[in-house]
Order: C-alpha cells, then structure tokens, then sequence
C-alpha cells in the first residue's frame, strides 16, 4: 500500500513546523524589540501632545516662522539674478553641454542670451536684472544662491524634491517638518497655511503631512475673495451650543482613542475638530484686509490690476506671521516658460516684484523680517539654450539655478555660488536642494540630523541621509 503522509491544513507536519517556526521567532523578536525600547519612538509620535503645542528647538532659533514664495514652473535665472554676458555675446551659436538629460531638458541646441539689463544695486552692488526694480532695493538683505541643484528636470518630481525632499510621493513637506519639530506659537489658526495664485505641479502633495499625522499638512487659504472655506457653521448653532457639540463628540472619540492609542489620524481629527472652532471666532480678523490702510495697501500693490492677487497674499502673509503662524507658502503660476520666455517673464515679474519687495519692507517696518526667514525660487531653473526666435522659450533645468533667501538670521548683501560662464552647470559653493533644506530647519532652531520621524520600520529625516547647513550665508 502507498505510503500517503499525513497533512494538516494541506500541509505536512513538517512544513507546517517549518513555516510557523517564522513566527515563533517574529513574535519573541518583537518582544524583545518591545524590551530594548525600539518602538518608543513610534508611540511618542502618537501620544497625547497637541501637535500645535510650542515644542523645544536645538538651539536657539533664528528664524521663528518662515515665508516661502515658490515660483511655480520654475524662473529663468540669466533673466533674472544670475548675468551671463559671455551667453549674450554667443547668442546665435550652437552648443552641446552633453548627455543631461535627467537634469536638464535641452543640453543641446542654439544658445539665447537675456535682452534684459543687469544693473548693481545697494551697498553689496548685487546685480539685478531689472525686470526685479523694487525687489533689487533689498538686495542687502538678500543671499542669493546661484549654485542650487535638484535631481530632476520634471516638474512633478521637482516640485516634491523642492518641497518634501523627495523626487517621489508620500512624504512630509517642509511646512509639515517645521509644525512636527516646533509646533505653532498660535493655538487659533493653523501653523502651517498655503496660498495658491496658481496650482503647483503635484497639488497637495506639495504641502501634505506624508507619514505624519494629518494635523501637520498645510491648510489652504484662498489669495483672493472669501480667504476660508466653509468658516462659519452650516447652522445658526450658537457657539455654546457648538461647544456642547464637541465636547460631546471629543468624548466619544477620546474614548475610542483609549482603546487605540497608537491611532495618530483620530487624535489629529480631534484636534482638527477644535481648531476649526477656534478659527471661527479667530481667524475672520486674521484674514480681513479691510483693516490695512491704504498706504500699507499701496505698498503690495493691493488694487492695482497686475499685482493685486499676488499683493493680497503676501499682504496676508504678514499678517499671519504676526499671529504666530509658523509656515506660510505661496505658489505663483505659471513660470513654464517653453515659449515667448521674454514677454513672459515681463509679465511674471510684474506681477510679483511690487508684492515681494512691499513684503521684504512692511518686514523690516515692523521688526518682523530678523525673526522671519523669506525664501525665493521654484522647483528649478531655465535653460541657456532657446533659439533666436524672439517668441522662443527656455526648457527644464536643474543643474544649476538660483534661489534667494532674506530675513531670519541670512546675511544680507551676498551672491553666493556660481554657475559657468554660460549658466548651465554650477561649478563653485553648490548647494544641493538637502543643504537648502538642512539650513532652512537650521536657522528654524532645529538640527536636521535629530529631526526623525518613525516610520515603515526606521527613522525619516527631511533630508534622508544627506544635507550640509550652508554656513556661509548665515549672519
């Protein structure tokens, strides 16, 4: 008689052992795991810490909050703060820079120089171009960064890497890093607000919390007309009633938490809960414009066809800094400019050089702008190659572009890198998007090495395993 082996479940007693035998030795090593304190990290993450508390920073912090006016598309830096007049006198010529194509889009082709004049302003005598007149009177309290690097010419997994370190989703940004490390000064608006004059590539990628709770993403205001959404109660609730209603709410959801203490979305929707209703009674005189004088106004160019929308968010801005809001970014649309980049950049610099400048001023008025670091860009630069065609356009490029940054503890006055003569590779004090970012945390008080976040089995920084503070452009 043939010899059948017994099985159980389908399967030999042996292999049956065999298999479970992997979780035997999972569930003693997530024991002693547990012992040797490995899993704290990720039950800190969750415990019961408002994420809008005040937390402690490194060191003593140079910049409290930070303004980031991100250039969608990505700004033509010959055209605007890096001259390269040895790429106007070959203007015409042909030229081959090599195989780049990850990081620039046209290497090769008929190089077009800039018909706009550079001109030296302020003590430091920086060269700007003058589509920048209003932004060039502040250029001693500028550094300029003419050596940024970026690991992609696409603007989808640009825009990530300039905004969450990453060519790829499902990360923190900047504004969410900021919020996770310092919490808010302001317990009635959120830390961490967004202005969009424009959508971004990616969206709301952009300004997404990631891995982290939801309390840290970025909250969308809107620029122009009604600046929050769905503010006021669908109801005529009284607020004590809407208190009740919380409280009530808060109960239920704070005795599901006990039972699930490690869920962080449903303590981030609690506190989402209590903002909200804090934002009712706070946040319509935050965002209420009316208040500004007409001088102030004017400063922004508030009302004024070309820079009214851009004006009016810078203009909140300010004023949400001065309430303790920790994070604000703006995105300005649309700087892809492929076609008629001259006539382009008229338009774009217009809009916002009066609003910029008017910003960087109404700072420094009211003694904001030492404590408030103000960062320029977009998610890369142009290229120097773009025809003869006075209608022609410039393409992707990463390999060197510029930045700008002022206030919060920047010194002032300083062009800092270099790309070659022709504006294509950086060549001296490169400073990749990491350093950017290692610095910008840097100047926020935080050290960008010790700020993790424990996630998919290990600790995540803003700048992976890289980064360098760009020291010589710290005051």
């Amino acid at each position: 008689m043939k010899n059948i082996p017994h099985k159980f479940c389908r399967t030999t007693r042996r292999e049956f052992l065999w298999q479970a035998g992997c979780g035997f030795f999972g569930s003693a090593l997530t024991y002693m795991l547990d012992k040797d304190g490995f899993f704290i990290p990720k039950a800190e993450a969750a415990s019961p810490i408002s994420p809008f508390d005040v937390k402690p920073s490194h060191f003593p912090l140079r910049a409290k909050r930070c303004i980031f006016l991100f250039m969608v598309g990505g700004p033509s830096q010959m055209d605007t703060f890096d001259p390269k007049p040895e790429l106007n006198k070959l203007h015409g010529t042909e030229h081959d820079f090599g195989q780049l194509n990850s990081i620039s889009q046209k290497p090769k082709g008929t190089l077009k120089g800039s018909p706009f004049k550079f001109s030296k302003h302020g003590q430091s005598g920086t060269e700007v171009s003058e589509l920048f007149p209003n932004v060039a009177e502040h250029v001693d309290d500028m550094a300029i960064l003419k050596s940024v690097l970026a690991d992609s010419a696409a603007h989808g997994a640009a825009s990530l890497q300039m905004n969450t370190g990453y060519i790829r989703q499902g990360f923190p940004s900047v504004g969410s890093w900021a919020m996770y490390g310092l919490g808010c000064e302001t317990q009635n608006l959120p830390g961490f607000v967004v202005l969009v004059n424009g959508a971004p590539y990616s969206g709301a990628q952009n300004w997404s919390s990631g891995f982290m709770p939801s309390a840290y993403q970025g909250v969308v205001f809107n620029g122009n007309g009604v600046p929050i959404r769905n503010l006021n109660p669908a109801s005529r609730a009284s607020a004590e009633d809407q208190r009740r209603q919380l409280d009530l709410l808060n109960k239920f959801n704070g005795m599901h938490q006990e039972s699930c203490p490690m869920n962080t979305e449903l303590y981030a929707r609690i506190n989402s809960y209590e903002l909200a209703f804090r934002m009712q009674s706070h946040a319509p005189e935050a965002v209420n414009l009316k208040t500004e004088d007409a001088k102030t106004k004017a400063l922004y160019g508030v009302e004024e066809p070309d820079t009214d929308a851009f004006g009016r968010s810078c203009l909140l801005s300010r004023r949400l800094v001065e309430r303790g809001v920790r994070f604000v970014q703006i995105f300005h649309s649309n700087w892809d400019t492929h076609g008629d980049n001259d006539n382009r950049h008229r338009t774009l610099c217009r809009q916002t050089d009066k609003p910029i400048a008017g910003l960087l001023s109404d700072l420094k008025q009211r003694g904001l702008l030492d404590e408030t670091l103000v960062i320029w860009g977009g998610e890369f630069g142009r290229t120097p190659i773009g025809g003869t065609n006075d209608k022609g356009g410039r393409d992707h490029h990463a390999a060197g572009f510029t930045m700008w940054m002022a206030g919060g503890g920047i010194k002032g006055g300083l062009a800092y890198g270099k790309t070659d003569d022709l504006g294509f590779h950086a060549i001296e004090g490169k400073v990749h998007l990491h350093d950017l970012h290692a610095t910008v945390l840097h100047q926020m008080g935080v050290n960008h090495e010790k700020l993790t976040f424990f996630h998919a089995g290990r600790n995540h920084r803003l700048t992976d395993v890289h980064g360098n503070v760009v020291k010589e452009i710290l005051a």
